[in-house]
């Protein structure tokens, strides 16, 4: 069975929202093992809306429509769906009591735009909203002699969730009259491009039917190695992905730094926990960028000490105690490694100092960046790299690289 999914709004077009609903619905759909083909925006114009809703109908079994389903006059995927089913709305006095109860719980009164709400396209199911305003609509049309259905969804994501969980993923399921299940695991990389990550793993990529091999390139968070297999259920998925995913990790290597909703700062926090070991930073110039991402992963107090931002030359004399005559060097950056574990009482230190410009620095252009790591038992490890980019992207890359550079070395012991 193939599933579409169409998204109403012309904010999400001029890039004043970005369409992360598509991406969970596609999401939600393969896992049960409806595929889905195409996902595609359209703006708050009728025209446009049937056109589109009425373009995909021809191809697919299913089209899910999120958003559109408000009070105001620009809401207009109920009108959408009435066209393309050729009926008429019809009012659901039900729908407006329900609506109206749903104002009272919070002490508000219900205005009359949202009776807009209780409009249905006649003929057409209710997918009930538990919490929120605007109930979701299902409807049935005839395309070339073949049964097709509509569901349409608010653009809300806790509701549209729901709604997609409750209702729709069990009535598609009971459409489709078969079950399979597709399962993706995505391996995350860094230190190798795009092009290069293709050409290492190329045999592999060619000789590909199920599981897939796929790559998606995240920025500065690097290269995604997308591993896709459809089976009757997710145990046989997953047994054909852990079969591909060995034999993509004794090709990368240590490239591959996470996996799915990991990151390089969890993968480091956990191999410091595994030692028994807790961990310090101190930053220039990324600014505490680098304390903020390990941070921001739960648990990480069990690890993290803390991070000092001596963003001025001063500071890192008087609070890290760091005497090279240049702040941008290796000296300066084995210093700070070292004060990091002396001044946060940690077993692990690491630090960057650095360039980010628009101003050179000691002598050293713009992008000039040293790392410092110092780990018990080793000798305080330096590395230095030149950057490339804008004063943002030269951060962004600093603190990525040092976390990168310690899962390595931890990795390594």
């Amino acid at each position: 069975m193939r599933c579409d999914v169409l998204a109403i709004g012309t904010e999400l077009l001029l890039g004043q929202i970005v369409d992360t609903n598509s991406s969970w619905i596609g999401e939600q759909l393969a896992a049960v093992g409806i595929d889905t083909f195409e996902h595609r925006k359209v703006g708050d114009n009728l025209g446009r809306m049937i056109e589109a809703l009425s373009e995909m109908l021809d191809r697919a079994d299913a089209v899910i429509v999120c958003g559109g389903l408000g009070p105001t006059p620009d809401d207009i995927t109920r009108e959408a769906i009435a066209a393309v089913m050729g009926v008429d709305l019809e009012r659901r006095e039900e729908l407006v009591e329900s609506i109206r109860k749903m104002f009272g719980s919070r002490m508000r009164e219900m205005p009359a735009n949202n009776l807009r709400q209780a409009d249905v396209p006649f003929g057409a199911s209710v997918i009930p909203n538990p919490i929120g305003t605007a109930p979701g609509v299902s409807g049935e049309v005839n395309r070339a002699g073949r049964k097709k259905i509509i569901y349409a969804v608010p653009g809300v994501p806790y509701e549209m969730k729901q709604m997609i969980t409750d209702h729709v993923l069990a009535d598609l399921l009971a459409r489709s009259g078969e079950r399979s299940v597709i399962v993706s695991r995505s391996l995350k990389t860094w230190g190798a491009s795009e092009s290069g990550l293709a050409e290492t793993i190329a045999h592999r990529v060619d000789a590909q039917t199920n599981p897939t091999i796929a790559f998606l390139a995240r920025g500065i968070e690097g290269i995604v190695v997308r591993i896709t297999a459809k089976a009757p259920t997710a145990a046989e998925a997953n047994a054909l992905i852990d079969a591909e995913d060995a034999e993509l990790r004794a090709i990368l290597g240590d490239l591959i730094f996470a996996v799915d909703e990991g990151t390089v700062e969890s993968e480091v926090l956990r191999l410091c926990e595994a030692r028994g070991w807790t961990l310090g930073v101190a930053e220039s110039l990324t600014g505490g960028l680098v304390g903020a991402r390990i941070a921001n992963v739960a648990g990480a107090s069990r690890v993290f000490r803390g991070a000092i931002a001596s963003y001025a030359t001063d500071v890192k004399r008087s609070v890290l105690g760091v005497t090279a005559e240049h702040v941008v060097s290796e000296e300066a950056a084995r210093g700070m490694a070292e004060a990091a574990q002396r001044v946060l009482g940690a077993d692990v230190g690491i630090a960057t100092t650095g360039v980010a410009g628009p101003d050179t620095q000691d002598g050293q252009p713009v992008g000039t960046v040293w790392f410092g790591i110092a780990i018990p038992g080793l000798p305080t490890e330096t590395v230095s790299t030149i950057l490339p980019g804008d004063r943002e992207r030269i951060r962004q890359f600093s603190t990525i690289s040092l976390l990168n550079l310690l899962r390595v070395r931890l990795e390594s012991l």
